[in-house]
């Protein structure tokens, strides 16, 4: 049963991967496969209670992933609505293309490290859809903020999930990854960056948008700075009340959703409704976030056969180096979730074996982090951009795949590099 739920995985993953050719949506493939891996677990004789509370287990993690998804998008789109994107595009002054990515991969850099590379992914991507008319270069761009984004979020206990995971565990203390991991992460960022940069050269853009704006300017001022320090709250909030970042982001929307309707109280019906939650909500890539869902089901069911702790093992056995054993976790997670990965290795390895701010657990931290970037579904910044840009799997996989390993590479060196010295 094994064997056959690893061939469905695998046949389901074909199926996302060539999308296009195939002409279905990859939410069809990724919900039949999440539902068909979990109906092999079912059917492989384990005692069906066990498997149907094992179900609802991941499915409160799968849903406030979801959760978190669409609280977070629904934000960005009412910033959107209210030409808070226009007003932000107002102020870059610069035409040349190159120095718009590096503004844009800088800004997404530092920025998930403050939010999380989910949300991060989600405002870039959104903000470069406002900025260039030309679909490939938004394309290449978004390429790259997600690159930018899953290494911001890997040196900052609160910019990528696996980090907060082993910052919970008690693996790794807050200020010694922020130092240990900051310097690979930027190279993690840069060698992408350096390696795209060139293909923008002397190359020049107009507006997408234009100055005119839908709604009053100073309304739009006012969402735009309530937008943003409501997202910022999310992560202040978790650590006030060690509630999951979902819990934040829907009291963030729910704040917002107030806001909204007082501002425009007065208002015309037919005005104001471009301008809700509830239209925002309509705008939403639904087939993006049950994409999500069956993917994650998926990868919950391998969990949950424990093929990926029987992974672990192997790695571990095969390997013996805690950086080569890194390596492969990192590069695993961009096919499944790194999450389940990062919980087996902290089944497997105890305090007593590598103690907290163990190098071990700073590069799992790193590797795992922006591992997921050589694949697009490989992280929830990946898969977030994918639906709100449209990206093909395999036009990801031919033209930044390679792009994201050399960086994850040169991170992974300058790590080793950096233990050795100090």
């Amino acid at each position: 049963m094994t064997i056959l739920v690893i061939i469905v995985f695998v046949i389901g993953y074909l199926a996302i991967a060539f999308e296009h050719p195939l002409k279905l949506n990859k939410a069809a493939a990724a919900l039949i496969t999440g539902v068909l891996c979990w109906t092999l677990y079912i059917l492989s004789g384990v005692e069906k209670e066990v498997a149907v509370e094992g179900l609802l287990h991941h499915l409160g993690e799968i849903a406030s992933i979801l959760f978190f998804l669409l609280g977070a998008m629904t934000i960005v789109e009412l910033i959107d609505s209210h030409d808070g994107f226009t007003i932000i595009t107002d102020k870059i002054k610069t035409r040349s293309k190159s120095k718009l990515l590096w503004i844009i991969a800088i800004i997404t850099f530092f920025l998930s490290a403050l939010l999380d590379n989910l949300t991060t992914a989600i405002v870039m991507t959104s903000l470069i859809a406002k900025l260039l008319e030309n679909k490939n270069d938004r394309l290449w761009f978004t390429g790259m903020i997600i690159i930018a984004a899953n290494a911001g979020g890997a040196f900052s206990p609160l910019g990528d999930v696996t980090t907060t995971m082993l910052w919970i565990g008690g693996q790794i203390t807050a200020q010694n990854i922020m130092i240990e991991l900051f310097l690979p992460s930027v190279f993690v960022c840069l060698i992408p960056l350096l390696i795209i940069s060139p293909k923008f050269r002397n190359k020049t853009f107009h507006f997408k948008t234009t100055t005119e704006y839908k709604v009053d300017k100073r309304e739009g001022n006012i969402i735009l700075i309530l937008g943003i320090l409501l997202l910022l709250f999310v992560p202040v909030f978790k650590m006030l009340t060690h509630l999951p970042p979902f819990m934040g982001i829907l009291l963030s929307l729910g704040i917002l959703w107030v806001i909204v309707a007082i501002i425009h109280f007065n208002k015309p019906q037919e005005d104001k409704h471009k301008l809700t939650v509830t239209h925002a909500l309509e705008k939403i890539d639904t087939p993006s976030i049950l994409f999500f869902l069956g993917i994650l089901l998926a990868v919950s069911a391998i969990q949950s056969f424990g093929i990926l702790k029987q992974l672990s093992v192997f790695l571990d056995n095969s390997l013996g180096d805690v950086y080569l054993i890194g390596s492969a976790l990192g590069l695993i997670s961009s096919i499944v979730d790194n999450v389940p990965l990062v919980a087996a290795a902290q089944g497997m390895y105890d305090l007593q074996t590598y103690p907290t701010d163990h190098h071990f657990w700073e590069f799992l931290a790193l590797t795992t982090g922006t591992g997921g970037s050589a694949i697009i579904i490989g992280s929830a910044a990946g898969v977030a951009a994918m639906g709100i840009e449209k990206i093909d799997f395999m036009w990801y996989l031919k033209k930044i795949s390679w792009i994201a390993i050399a960086g994850f590479i040169a991170g992974v060196l300058v790590f080793i590099g950096q233990t050795v010295i100090f």
